[in-house]
C-alpha cells in the first residue's frame, strides 16, 4: 500500500519546489519587510504576523540567485523547524499536492555531484520536476554569511 505525503508547492526562479505541509504554518502576501542591521545576507529582515516578529529569509539569495523585488504573486511561507518559526520569501506559492513516498527519488540518486545541497529528493509530476526541500539544511544558520546593513529597500 502506498503512503502519501502532503506538500505545499511553490516557485522560485522558474523551478518548482515542495515543502512538507506539516512544516508549513501559513502563507501570506508580502506587505512589508523591515531590514535588520548586520543580519545574514539571505535574511531580508523581519515581518510581523499573527502577533509575532518573525525573520524573513529571501530564498533566492539563500540559493545564490539574483534578488527580485516582491510582486503581487510573491509570498511569505511561514514555517516551523527545529522549534523556531521563520518565513521564506518565494516567487509564488500555488498549490497543495500529495505524492506517494516511493515516487520521490533521493537527490543523490538523481543529481550526481551535488553537495551541501538543500534538497531531499525529486518528484516527477507529468512533464514537471518538483524539487523537495530539506528545510533543516535551508535554515542552518551557520551557513548564512553576514553583511552590513544595505541601503533600505521597500518590498
Amino acid at each position: 500500500m502506498s503512503v502519501q505525503e502532503n506538500y505545499i508547492l511553490f516557485e522560485l526562479a522558474g523551478a518548482a519546489y515542495a515543502i512538507r505541509s506539516a512544516e508549513v504554518l501559513h502563507i501570506e502576501m508580502i506587505e512589508h519587510v523591515t531590514r535588520v542591521p548586520h543580519s545574514a545576507q539571505a535574511v531580508e529582515g523581519v515581518v510581523f504576523s499573527r502577533g509575532q516578529v518573525i525573520p524573513a529569509i529571501d530564498l533566492r539569495t539563500r540559493f545564490g540567485l539574483p534578488r527580485q523585488d516582491a510582486t503581487p504573486r510573491s509570498r511569505l511561507i511561514f514555517l516551523k523547524s527545529e522549534g523556531r518559526t521563520v518565513a521564506i520569501i518565494v516567487d509564488s506559492a500555488r498549490e497543495f499536492r500529495s505524492f506517494p513516498s516511493e515516487a520521490i527519488r533521493p537527490i543523490d540518486e538523481t543529481l550526481h555531484g551535488v553537495r551541501g545541497n538543500y534538497l531531499k529528493g525529486v518528484f516527477s509530476h507529468g512533464d514537471r520536476l518538483i524539487l523537495i526541500l530539506d528545510l533543516a539544511a535551508v535554515l542552518a544558520l551557520d551557513a548564512f554569511p553576514t553583511h552590513p546593513l544595505e541601503t533600505a529597500r521597500t518590498s
